[in-house]
This record gives C-alpha cells, structure tokens and sequence, in this order.
C-alpha cells in the first residue's frame, strides 16, 4: 500500500500562495528507493519523511531527482502537519548533518510554524563561477547590486546569492533548466537566489531550483536562511528581522519572515504559515 502523502502550501499568504510540499509523517522510514518513488511520483520541488526517533524525529527530504540535505519550507510544511496532529508546541528534528527544531502552532484553519535553521555561514564568490552565474540568466555585472555583494551563502545547503540593482530586472528572470541544473550540480549550488532589496528590511526573491529538477520554487526557507546568515556576516542594517516576499511572479505569492540573532554563524528563526492543499 502506497503511504499517505499529506500535501501543504508552506508559507502562504493567506488562503491562497505558497511552496507545495510533500509530509509523509509514518512509524519508520521507508527505504532510499521508496522515498525517491514517492518524492518524484508527488512531484513536488521536495517532500519531507518523518518518523520517531528518541524524543524527537528522523528527517530526510527528498527532490524529484535526489534527496536534499536541509529544505525549509518541507521544513515548515512537517511543522504544520505536527502541529495538526499531536498539538502545539516545538520538535526536535534530527536531519543528516545537523540538529534542528521546528514549531507548530495552529490558528483556526491555518498553522502557523517557525524553524530553526542548521548554523549559517557566507564566502566569495570565484570569478569564474560568477560570471558563469551571469551569463546562465543573461545578466550583465551593471545589472548587480554594489551595496549586495555575489556571495556563497549556507544555512544547511549552498545558495548563490545575486543582489540585483531593479525588479523589474528580477522579474525578468529567465535561464535554460538543463544549463542551470549541470552549473548548479557542478558548483554544489542547491539554489541560485536572485533578490532586490526594497528596503534595508524587506527584500524580493526568485529562487532558481534547476539542482532538484525544478525552475523555480515559490518559497524558499532554507534560502531565506542562508540569505539572513549572509547578511549578518555583511554588517546589513537588517534591525534583527526581514521579510521576503517571494513567488509573486509566479503567480504563488509567499511570505516568510526571518529572525536574525547577533552572534555570527548562529542558526536563523524562519516564520510562516501554511495551509493544506485540496
């Protein structure tokens, strides 16, 4: 018997909006074979796998064409379902390389759900691979923000950050999926983050996924993460938080809300509610 894959829009805005994810929440977890079936037969950018260990879970996440180390809105989508089906509160999360936790909290038809994200850390980027990174969305160095430098950042999963100077220049964003998917697998990329600050605290992104087989995600949370790590490491006047508005020209509004701590290399508060899909 096929397991039951609950489907959730993880940071919706409202009732509508969102990053569909896949929850399996089961006694133990199926085996590597089943969980990819099961990943690439949803169809989603990732599904997330359950089950009890110690006093806390097993987490694995699971692309439509390869297990994934760390996936946020998934992430918050499992916090949602936890919430829904053992009650409020906070669960430790035990992922492949790093210890997490993720909150529940329902709220009349909605859940709401913040994680903590594994530790977070930024670099440089090389030359080479930047401009490779320019010339895969057709993007020229004037078309890259000065006060955002490119960067590497990490808050589980490697993500090229590219600060763009419009966005209408963000909307435009385009790229070959195959072209994307063998830069990003060969630079270790698990998104390429396009953003435009509108505000020292409110920014807009475009998340290209070609790594997992997917254009782009409407809601990124470990991106997010990363993005919030990146900016701490830069001295940013973030005021301790920042919202992100992302998948709005997909037609999927989402909206996340990230915490950012002062000590560096902590590990980031990435807010968001979520609702379930017919």
């Amino acid at each position: 018997m096929t397991p039951h894959v609950d489907r959730i829009a993880a940071f919706s805005d409202g009732p509508a909006g969102g990053n569909p994810a896949g929850v399996l929440i089961a006694d133990t977890l199926p085996s590597d074979p089943e969980m990819q079936k099961i990943a690439a037969d949803v169809g989603y950018s990732e599904t997330a796998f359950a089950a009890p260990q110690g006093a806390g879970w097993r987490v694995r996440y699971f692309a439509p064409v390869g297990e994934v180390a760390f996936c946020g809105h998934a992430t918050i989508a499992l916090g949602a379902q936890l919430a829904q089906r053992f009650g409020d509160g906070e669960y430790a999360l035990q992922l492949n390389d790093a210890q997490i936790s993720v909150e529940g909290r329902r709220d009349g038809d909605r859940v709401a759900a913040t994680l903590v994200s594994p530790p977070t850390h930024s670099r440089a980027v090389a030359d080479d691979v930047l401009a490779q990174a320019l010339s895969l969305f057709g993007l020229a160095p004037g078309d890259l923000s000065t006060d955002l430098p490119p960067a590497i950042a990490n808050a589980g999963n490697d993500h090229l950050i590219l600060a763009l100077t419009s966005r209408d220049r963000l909307a435009q964003m385009a790229y070959d999926l195959q072209t994307g998917a063998e830069f990003m697998q060969a630079q270790g990329f698990t998104t390429i983050n396009l953003i435009w600050a509108e505000t020292p605290r409110l920014f807009h992104s475009r998340n290209a996924f070609a790594s997992g087989g997917v254009l782009e995600d409407p809601a990124t949370g470990a991106a997010a993460a990363a993005l919030a790590g990146y900016l701490r490491d830069l001295d940013w006047p973030h005021g301790g938080e920042i919202d992100i508005v992302q998948g709005e020209d997909m037609g999927a509004r989402s909206l996340l809300r990230v915490q950012i701590g002062a000590a560096t290399g902590d590990g980031v508060r990435v807010s968001g509610t979520a609702r379930a899909i017919d």
